[in-house]
C-alpha cells in the first residue's frame, strides 16, 4: 500500500509588528503611517498595504468603535506573504465578507472601503471573537 503523508510546512515569521491605537481619525492615520514606516524599514513595498490599512483602520474607528477601547493593528511577514490584521471590539458589527461586498450608490460618499481591500488584497476575511472582538484581515503576496 502506497501512502502519502501530507506535511504542513510552517514558514517562520520574518517580521512582526503589533500596536494598539485609539479608535479615532488620528489613530487610523497613525496606523497607515506606522505601516508605511515598518514596511519601509523591512525593505518591503508599502503602497497597497497602506491603502488596505487605511480602509480597515477607518472602519475600526467608524463601525468598530467602543468608547474606552482601542483597536489593534498587526503586521506579519512570513515567507512571501504580508498579513494585515485590524481587530476592534465590536464583534456584533460584522461587515460583509469576501465576495459579498456591494458597491454603494453612484453618488454615495462612503461605502467603498472593503471594495478597495478586495481589489488590493490577494485574500481577505473576517474572524469573529474572542467576544467582544472581531478581526478583519488581508494578505498580500509580496512576490509578483
Amino acid at each position: 500500500m502506497n501512502q502519502e503523508v501530507a506535511r504542513t510546512q510552517h514558514t517562520p515569521t520574518e517580521h512582526a509588528f503589533t500596536v494598539l491605537l485609539s479608535p479615532t481619525r488620528r489613530g487610523a492615520r497613525l496606523a497607515r503611517l506606522l505601516t508605511t514606516a515598518h514596511l519601509g524599514a523591512w525593505g518591503l513595498p508599502s503602497e497597497s498595504a497602506a491603502h488596505i490599512v487605511a480602509e480597515l483602520a477607518a472602519n475600526a474607528t467608524v463601525h468598530g468603535r467602543v468608547k474606552g477601547r482601542d483597536f489593534q493593528l498587526a503586521l506579519t511577514v512570513a515567507g512571501s506573504t504580508l498579513r494585515i490584521e485590524v481587530t476592534d471590539t465590536r464583534g456584533d458589527s460584522v461587515p460583509p465578507g469576501p465576495g459579498a461586498v456591494k458597491p454603494p450608490e453612484g453618488d454615495a460618499e462612503a461605502g467603498r472601503g472593503l471594495l478597495i481591500v478586495e481589489a488590493l488584497a490577494d485574500h481577505w476575511g473576517i474572524v469573529p471573537g474572542p467576544v467582544p472582538r472581531k478581526t478583519v484581515w488581508a494578505e498580500i503576496n509580496l512576490v509578483r
